[in-house]
């Protein structure tokens, strides 16, 4: 039986960028657009009215920029996950878009076999950022800490030596999948430890978990 496709709605003022993005998830099952906004504000009422699982957002547009919309849908349609799809790779661009509730952050030169999985791990509510994004992420938190931080000794002894370990490679940017294809583990005892790890942290999202972790020392 085939899998239900995930509905993708796609912003960007550019018409031909939006044709030839849909042309390429089109061609797989897997993936199904459906709609295709030029700007944040038709983002947003396409969003609330399609229901789309991911969006893939622009930064820069007319009438509306990716952030501000990210932002409204993260509020108002809190189901769609947010990838920023853009040509900024620069640091404020880079947190702007995931202060805003973006779980991914993408470069238009990105290769299509990475874009189709940050769709995919975005849909189960995962954050995915390229290994370049993400070390631009540590080096912010590094450089914002004014002081090094003490080692929670506490926290340290609750999460166990396979949980720190899930942890360092969230903090590279890894998905579940692949972090149980490195450690040779099933992906649902992966996301088991992750949610524990949450827990255990006082946290909501992967990405918090990484900033407290390096906030406490414990990364």
């Amino acid at each position: 039986m085939n899998k239900t496709p995930i509905r993708v709605l796609i912003v960007d003022d550019q018409a031909l960028f939006r044709e030839g993005l849909n042309t390429i998830l089109s061609v797989h099952d897997e993936f199904q657009v459906i709609g295709e906004a030029a700007n944040g504000e038709e983002a947003l009422r396409l969003a609330i009215q399609l229901k789309p699982q991911v969006i893939l957002m622009d930064l820069r547009m007319p009438v509306m920029d990716g952030v501000r919309a990210t932002q409204l849908i993260t509020t108002q349609a809190p189901a769609c996950k947010v990838i920023v799809l853009t040509t900024f790779d620069d640091d404020e661009s880079i947190f702007d878009g995931l202060r805003a509730g973006a779980v991914g952050y993408l470069l238009k030169d990105v290769a299509s076999d990475k874009l189709f999985e940050a769709i995919r791990t975005s849909a189960k509510g995962e954050y995915f950022m390229l290994p370049s994004v993400t070390a631009k992420v540590m080096a912010e938190f590094s450089r914002l800490s004014q002081a090094k931080p003490k080692v929670d000794e506490q926290l340290i002894d609750a999460l166990s030596a396979r949980e720190i370990e899930i942890l360092q490679l969230i903090a590279q940017g890894d998905s579940n999948k692949q972090i149980a294809e490195k450690l040779f583990i099933a992906e649902g005892t992966v996301k088991n430890h992750v949610t524990n790890i949450l827990s255990k942290l006082g946290v909501k999202d992967r990405a918090q978990a990484v900033i407290r972790s390096k906030n406490l020392g414990i990364l």
